[in-house]
């Protein structure tokens, strides 16, 4: 699918780069979290600890980013313009960034009136966005499969959203509710109704252009999301309803979705036409080959019965499936996406005075690939901690703060190039405006 861009209907920088500037701060107190848990952490996905760091990535790191990068490219890509962007964008960013932070304080702290806040703030935050969203894709025709998958995306997030704030909601006010069964709900919702299909939907526009790949098969573009979510939908009713052979067989429909979608992503990186891998290529197939990694465990897990009683299955599939998978690719899209907006967004303002800068000149190579090879190691670390716990969390926590403070360091290096660039703009058109 060739993607139509429209430049002109990007929003104020401002609107998404908050989103990008916060999310690695998650993560390097996700990192934080590991020195100050040490090995109990990885006791099991229920420990408070684990909660805390799971949603430290999920909703800290993971939503900034997808929420940001939706206000760039819902008018850029889809055509929706959302209306006020810059309000739009400080509500939810206040409001999201406030309520994770309340609702991991609630798990470490299990303070019912933090859980409450967070129900609130996070609440409004999403729904605020949802609308906002919605009402933009409401007059776009939906003839294409970004448009499409967007949609679909937007639903699955309202859903995932929806079924965590009613967890968080019962341990607030103390309500009757089958935690671990619908917590299971909420993460196929928060990882394959809105993580997946978002990042497909993306990726059909992003990945053919940025890594200068063949398109996606036609069939392909237009039947994953629908699959994706009907899937999910049906999981969810028999998981619910407790039908547990009919609940564990599309479960691994599920699974092979996903899995589906890395295998066509990597055999098209396969074909793309520099020899060379740069700094995203490689996020994006270390994405990949964890994404697959984490499918092939669920269903080995499914056929070894032993493995299922190893209580750090789940934290291993979840590291892999979080940080090898979802925050490898982010971290890619990161990369260009910041260059690509202070390039765009000075050559706007400078309309032929001054020249923009090259995107590899608002952040250079090195830098990246430096960084890329941090996330690897804290990646390896963090997946090898799982198994060694006693080893290996608190190299692990100082590798996830390192790769992480190194990426807020080259974003706030490329919006320092932004800055010091549009200074010389505004001094031109000082000089250049009559007395």
């Amino acid at each position: 699918m060739q993607a139509l861009l429209s430049l002109e209907e990007a929003p104020p920088i401002s609107a998404p780069v908050r989103f990008f500037l916060t999310a690695p701060l998650f993560a390097i107190a996700a990192g934080a979290l590991l020195l100050w848990s040490g090995p109990a952490l990885f006791a099991s996905r229920w420990t408070p600890a684990a909660l805390a760091l799971t949603h430290l990535i999920t909703a800290g790191f993971m939503l900034q980013v997808m929420l940001g990068a939706l206000l760039q490219l819902l008018p850029v890509v889809a055509g929706a313009n959302i209306g006020q962007p810059r309000r739009v964008a400080t509500l939810v960013h206040a409001t999201i960034t406030l309520g994770t932070v309340c609702l991991v304080g609630a798990f470490l702290g299990f303070e019912p009136w933090l859980f409450r806040a967070a129900v609130f703030l996070m609440g409004t935050g999403v729904l605020t966005f949802i609308g906002a969203a919605g009402h933009a894709l409401l007059g776009v025709p939906g003839s294409t499969p970004i448009v499409r998958g967007l949609r679909l995306a937007l639903l699955g997030l309202c859903i995932a959203v929806g079924l965590g704030l009613w967890l968080a909601a019962s341990l607030g006010w103390s309500l009757e509710v089958a935690l671990a069964q619908w917590a299971n709900i909420h993460l196929g919702w928060g990882l394959a109704g809105w993580g997946t299909v978002l990042l497909a939907s993306v990726g059909f526009v992003v990945v053919p252009m940025f890594q200068q790949t063949p398109n996606y098969p036609g069939w392909f573009e237009r039947h994953f999301a629908y699959a994706t979510l009907g899937t999910v939908l049906l999981w969810s009713i028999a998981e619910g309803a407790d039908w547990e052979r009919l609940a564990s067989v599309l479960s691994v429909g599920v699974v092979l979705l996903a899995a589906s979608f890395a295998v066509t992503t990597f055999w098209l990186q396969r074909q793309r036409k520099p020899a060379k891998l740069n700094a995203v290529q490689r996020l994006w197939q270390l994405a990949m080959l964890s994404t697959l990694a984490a499918c092939a465990l669920w269903l080995l897990v499914r056929i070894w019965p032993l493995l299922d009683q190893w209580q750090g299955w789940p934290l291993l599939f979840g590291a892999l499936l979080l940080c090898g998978g979802f925050m490898s690719v982010m971290v890619g899209m990161l990369y260009k996406i910041v260059p690509f907006l202070v390039w765009l967004h000075l050559q706007e303002r400078g309309q032929g005075r001054l020249k923009a800068p090259n995107m590899k000149k608002v952040l250079a190579e090195t830098p990246m690939d430096r960084q890329v090879l941090a996330h690897f190691v804290a990646l390896g670390l963090l997946l090898l901690a799982v198994v060694w716990p006693q080893w290996l969390t608190y190299p692990a926590g100082l590798a996830l703060m390192g790769a992480n403070g190194w990426l807020l360091k080259n974003l706030l290096s490329a919006m320092t190039v932004y800055r010091r660039h549009l200074a010389q703009i505004e001094a031109l058109e000082a000089r250049q405006t009559p007395a």
